[in-house]
């Protein structure tokens, strides 16, 4: 038995599933205090499924709470930051291009270290250590609690970020230490952006897992627990309070993964529709199609893995608006409040809910409240609702041949016509915890990003080399060794770089190791 949670901002949703059967499941609002949300949420579905705390295997939970409490620069921490680079990269110093609400927040103790390693691994430059000596206690006179700490090319070779913590951890005791290696990519700007953006998080990390052991640990549930991340595998409890940032974007992943396990079609766009906003991905090979650009996150720029995800505002919630004869749908939206101001729910607001009532081809709230809309009104908004649609799918697809488009999410209702591009619609059961069964069904899974000299030691010992490495990361972060698959390989020549120097992206992913009890 694996019960699935995904902490919305506006709604928990969780779901009971017993092999791939759907025992029970529901929607319940989220409370200021996640754990409460949760418990209630879990709660409900083993009353529904009759089952006990004992009968659960594990329980895999998604959140939000990391990505909004960055871009709403909430309870950011200020952050200790080294860079191991000197003498390059002198000229950009860390937090140059962020927002200055964000970058006043994470203040501005910085230090500059000489060292690093080159594209190869190859040292650069020796790491001074007086001078991290010399930065941990600054820090721990300024009472920074956490700190980020990134090398040129730490992604190829992560021995002196390393040894970098163990000196820091020697002169400042109890501190919270990111390393770039472990979270982004090659890319020393943007994988510092997104380690100092880890460390930001850090107390916020410790409290959101703390909230969750008490929440399974109300229900008696001893049960480990995994947090899903955003390339739609999971972390364990101990990995996600070290990387929180790994969670940015896991909900529309979750929705994709779950789009994926409910049509039984691995390859497709899927739309998750909800009251404000519809999220459109891509899904090849069970798996959302990942961004191949630096990805924005409040305004800041980073590498790390995420999913290529495009935001639009329609929803369930978008507001309807006629001006002579032109009608727009959206971005504007009541939201979470659909069901006090929507017109069929008794409210004075009109939404593209109430077009789908008025149009006859959705069933909820009270229809007379809409029955006086005019026709030619309610017919023009149907068809900008679709034409909404159609565009974010024609800017999705990266061939003109037409492929399947899933809806999921509450406003999957929306849509009731075939997409241009698209060949066919298909709306599976369960669409609207599609999040929570995403979460439910998720794998452990690991990921490589380095540089190899095929000249120095060939192809196919490189490739092997890199397969063996991710599996071993795989089987650390909880997966069960023998189910463990390569899903993704992107093999990258490095033009100008000697030595034959190819980029190796491999990512794995494998079943839950359920004997290898974390959380």
């Amino acid at each position: 038995m694996r019960i699935g949670v995904d902490v919305g901002g506006t709604n928990t949703d969780a779901v009971l599933l017993d092999g791939d059967r759907v025992l029970s499941w529901c929607k319940m609002p989220t409370t200021p205090n996640v754990g409460d949300g949760i418990t209630a949420a879990i709660s409900r579905v083993m009353t529904e499924g009759k089952i006990s705390a004992e009968e659960i295997q594990c329980v895999m939970i998604g959140t939000t709470h990391f990505t909004n409490a960055f871009v709403e620069r909430k309870r950011l921490l200020p952050v200790g930051m080294i860079r191991i680079a000197l003498p390059a990269a002198r000229a950009l110093p860390p937090l140059m291009d962020w927002p200055a609400a964000i970058s006043q927040k994470v203040g501005n103790a910085i230090h500059l270290v000489r060292g690093g390693y080159q594209y190869d691994g190859r040292v650069n430059e020796e790491l001074d250590e007086d001078a991290i000596v010399a930065a941990a206690r600054d820090f721990k006179e300024k009472d920074i609690r956490t700190v980020a700490v990134t090398a040129l090319f730490s992604s190829v070779n992560g021995d002196m970020e390393q040894r970098a913590a163990e000196i820091l951890q020697a002169e400042m005791g109890e501190v919270s230490i990111s390393l770039s290696h472990t979270i982004g990519r090659i890319g020393i700007l943007e994988r510092e952006n997104a380690t100092i953006m880890n460390a930001s998080l850090a107390e916020m990390a410790k409290e959101v897992v703390d909230s969750f052991h008490q929440a399974l640990a109300n229900l008696n549930i001893t049960a480990p627990f995994y947090v899903s991340q955003n390339d739609g595998t999971l972390m364990n409890a101990e990995f996600v309070g070290k990387y929180p940032v790994l969670t940015f974007a896991s909900g529309p992943t979750n929705s994709m993964r779950g789009a994926a396990y409910l049509s039984g079609v691995k390859d497709a766009i899927v739309a998750d529709i909800g009251g404000t906003t519809t999220d459109v991905g891509m899904l090849v090979n069970g798996y959302p199609r990942e961004s191949s650009v630096t990805v924005d996150i409040g305004g800041v720029r980073t590498n790390f893995r995420m999913p290529d995800i495009l935001a639009i505002g329609l929803g369930g919630g978008s507001l309807v608006q006629q001006d002579g004869t032109e009608v727009t749908v959206g971005p504007q939206s009541v939201g979470y409040r659909l069901l006090q101001e929507g017109l069929v729910f008794g409210g004075k607001t009109l939404t593209s809910s109430d077009i789908a009532v008025a149009a006859g081809y959705v069933e909820m709230g009270e229809r007379a409240k809409v029955a006086n809309l005019d026709k030619d009104m309610v017919a023009r908004a149907v068809d900008v609702i679709h034409d909404i649609m159609a565009d974010v799918v024609d800017r999705m697809k990266t061939s003109g041949d037409p492929v399947p488009l899933i809806l999921v999410g509450g406003g999957s209702v929306l849509i009731n016509r075939d997409i241009p591009g698209t060949s066919d619609t298909i709306i599976p059961d369960h669409a609207s915890v599609a999040n929570a069964i995403g979460a439910a069904i998720a794998q452990i899974g690991a990921e490589i990003d380095k540089v190899f000299s095929y000249d120095d030691i060939g192809r196919e010992k490189a490739m092997d080399m890199a397969k063996q490495e991710v599996i071993e990361k795989a089987v650390t972060a909880g997966a069960l060794r023998g189910s463990i698959e390569i899903i993704d390989i992107e093999e990258v020549p490095l033009a100008y770089v000697p030595g034959g120097a190819v980029r190796l992206r491999i990512k794995a992913a494998g079943q839950l190791n359920f004997d290898q009890k974390k959380g």
